[in-house]
């Protein structure tokens, strides 16, 4: 499975700029309600339960004290 150190992308950085562009003249509502849809739109894509696990222990420990304000 693929963690949060690792990608799969063959062009990361392209698609995070497409994901701040899709991000751009949003509301933080819209912003907020706009992941969500993206990330169902994902985990459906996905498929594996299994593997959506891994990503969500993976995202619950990645990055937290960068989210704590």
């Amino acid at each position: 499975m693929t963690g949060m150190g690792t990608t799969g992308l063959t062009k990361p950085d392209a698609f995070y700029e497409s994901l701040l562009k899709a991000h751009e003249g949003l509301s933080k509502a819209d912003s907020d309600a706009f992941n969500a849809r993206l990330i169902l739109l994902m985990a459906n894509q996905i498929g594996d339960e299994a593997v959506l696990e891994g990503l969500l222990a993976s995202a619950a420990t990645s990055g937290v004290s960068a989210v704590k304000d």
